[in-house]
């Protein structure tokens, strides 16, 4: 009988175990809209393995969306964070990338930058740089280089979308149409081998695809996190991305995938 009371009290701890832990899943969840499963797993303290089935268990009940190497929240594809909520997640992946890309860069370029948090970071390892003309339609990677005496910061016109520091609608579009420059780097919220960079908004992907049509080179900066995830809006279709720049912790069968598509990749060690 103590033995049947004591295996009881295990499975008791056990259940109450699995609750806390899925629900400090769901609370990173709301609050990212998407994440990886190394970045729940740490999150948690426990092994990926067991967070898989932590999500086959609240998908089923409905509460989320498993996707290849993480899981979303129900209606993330047309959800769109801001940039608080995007700003801390995989910040050291995120500053890794931004060097990396920094690379890719030559004294004397002509470039556009996309909005984005990554794109913010990479702007601040460009200040180095000599003569650059940059084009963005983002606030906060005008400022990063705001104080950079030798690169030309120009800001497209447009309507300011608050939520992500960046200037978007028609007037954007239009102030790049005639532009001709090397690269164009540009981030976005998911990036998949069958549809490419994807974005939740209309405007912000319009703007993206401005953007990247003005260059010879398509530039993405994607860390880990959207490495797999798709939603709602394509940007640009895979076919047209010459490189990738992401981290180590990218599911490693997507970036193959990526790469038998002829992209570029160029991955951080974080």
């Amino acid at each position: 009988m103590a033995a049947d009371d004591s295996r009881g009290q295990v499975e008791t701890r056990r259940a109450m175990f699995a609750a806390e832990r899925r629900q400090r899943i769901l609370e990173v969840m709301r609050a990212n809209g998407a994440a990886s499963l190394r970045d729940l797993a740490e999150a948690v303290q426990s092994s990926e393995v067991t967070v898989r089935r932590d999500l086959r268990v609240l998908e089923a009940d409905g509460l989320l969306n498993r996707h290849h190497g993480g899981a979303t929240l129900p209606g993330a594809l047309s959800r769109e964070p801001t940039y608080a909520q995007k700003a801390h997640v995989a910040s050291a992946e995120k500053a890794a990338i931004g060097e990396l890309a920094a690379s890719l860069v030559e004294d004397g370029d002509a470039i556009v930058i996309g909005a984005g948090t990554t794109t913010q970071v990479f702007a601040q390892h460009l200040a180095r740089h000599n003569e650059l003309a940059v084009v963005t339609n983002s606030l906060l990677v005008a400022q990063a280089l705001a104080a950079a005496p030798r690169i030309e910061v120009v800001l497209t016109g447009g309507t300011l979308r608050g939520s992500i520091h960046a200037l978007v609608g028609s007037a954007a579009e239009r102030s790049v149409a005639g532009l001709r420059v090397r690269r164009a780097f540009i981030s976005g919220n998911g990036l998949t081998p069958e549809r490419g960079v994807s974005t939740p908004n209309m405007q912000v992907a319009s703007v993206d695809r401005a953007l990247a049509a003005a260059a010879e080179e398509i530039v993405v900066l994607a860390d880990h996190t959207k490495i797999g995830v798709d939603t709602m809006v394509q940007t640009v279709p895979t076919d047209e991305i010459d490189h990738l720049v992401t981290d180590d912790g990218a599911p490693r069968d997507v970036l193959d995938e990526l790469a038998n598509r002829a992209v570029r990749l160029h991955v951080a060690r974080v």
